[in-house]
């Protein structure tokens, strides 16, 4: 198959970005004819306030990949779908409802000559603007299928669209060491908070839960602030944390990420809500075990007790008692010993034939799909 992908690609930083260059490798490798249509300039400044793009690329970025969309120019993004009408399947990488525009004249210069599958990160943002529903709802309507990360996310999207809707587990694809950093043993007492920093992730839950937790354990936490320091170094010295909590603002370079998981004796996702993380992946791939919540896949992730713990979303108490379950007597270092880094080949293979398989031909009748079809 002629497969295009259109979404972030190196210089853009981020899972999207990773995301868009790993399943182009695995498409290509797979057999595929591939090209990934990506942005010179993706959005406006004050729509991400945050670090957009990086200058040495992280990981292998995929050799035949465009430039050539920009959000200023709306007559390029009809120019790009046009190119892209002699493909057997487009893929529509959705990260934010900000790209359905240009995605919307995308699909204008395709017309019915591609099949076109709208691959979504989250059908809605975690923290909702009034537009975003009525954007992606626009957007999944036009295109041939749908694929999302998780059942929750299919029902969502069921909610916007009569289109079929396939569910795929998202396969690990940030760059992983090619040798954790050494551990000696020791259990350092630290935990960390890693990746950006917005509400829903529930830094704030897990800043009250080590008050009331283990009061000699200490937390770095490592990652762009979404909404700058202010109110999170407010909430450390109201909590008397000042002397237990690191606060490393900035995006973390690849390089960097191994010795911060060695620094530390596991991962806490605190998570008020969540579809797909890469991060519990990524802990693994380091040998360090994770503290999640129960929301989106991470129960299917972290098996409790084994080789991490889970506790209860937005709730302190909850969170608090799994700070203080890990740090008995043993239990670091049993929960360590029995992290595995995943074998995602089978995944990744399972990945791609349900997204091959998710658009039908143009010009077909469509059914709905049903819960069980993904």
């Amino acid at each position: 198959m002629r497969i295009a992908v259109v979404g972030p690609a190196f210089p853009y930083k981020g899972g999207g970005a990773h995301h868009t260059t790993e399943l182009a490798h695995r498409l290509a490798a797979a057999g595929h004819e591939v090209v990934v249509e990506s942005w010179r300039s993706q959005y406006p400044g004050f729509l991400y306030p945050g670090q957009q793009t990086i200058t040495e690329p992280e990981g292998e970025p995929f050799p035949d990949t465009l430039r050539r969309l920009d959000w200023r120019r709306p007559d390029g993004w009809w120019r790009a779908g046009r190119s892209l009408r002699g493909c057997d399947l487009v893929v529509l990488a959705v990260l934010s409802p900000i790209q359905v525009p240009a995605y919307l004249g995308i699909l204008a210069g395709i017309g019915r000559r591609a099949p076109v599958v709208a691959l979504c990160h989250n059908v809605l943002p975690h923290e909702r603007r009034a537009y975003d529903r009525p954007l992606m709802t626009a957007l999944l309507n036009r295109v041939s299928g749908v694929l999302v990360h998780s059942e929750q996310q299919a029902t969502l999207a069921r909610t916007l669209t009569t289109r079929p809707v396939r569910v795929a587990e998202m396969p690990a694809h940030l760059p992983t060491p090619s040798a954790p950093a050494e551990r000696d043993g020791e259990v350092r007492r630290r935990l960390l908070f890693f990746g950006i920093v917005r509400p829903y992730k529930g830094l704030d839950v897990l800043l009250n839960a080590l008050a009331e937790g283990p009061q000699d354990v200490s937390l770095t936490v490592a990652g762009e602030f979404w909404g700058g320091l202010d109110d999170t170094k407010a909430l450390v010295a109201s909590l008397g944390l000042t002397d237990r909590v690191e606060l490393r603002p900035g995006y973390v370079p690849a390089a960097e990420v191994p010795a911060l998981f060695a620094a530390s004796d596991a991962l806490v996702l605190p998570y008020r809500a969540a579809t797909a993380s890469q991060n519990v992946w990524m802990a693994f791939e380091h040998g360090v075990p994770v503290i999640a919540t129960r929301v989106g896949g991470f129960p299917g992730q972290v098996r409790d007790g084994e080789d991490g713990l889970l506790a209860d979303p937005d709730d302190v108490a909850s969170l608090a008692a799994a700070l203080k379950r890990f740090y008995g007597p043993g239990e670091p270092e049993r929960l360590r010993a029995a992290v595995e880094a995943p074998d995602h080949g089978p995944l990744w293979d399972s990945y791609l034939t349900t997204l091959t398989g998710a658009a039908a031909p143009p010009g077909t009748p469509e059914e709905p799909d049903t819960p069980d079809a993904a």
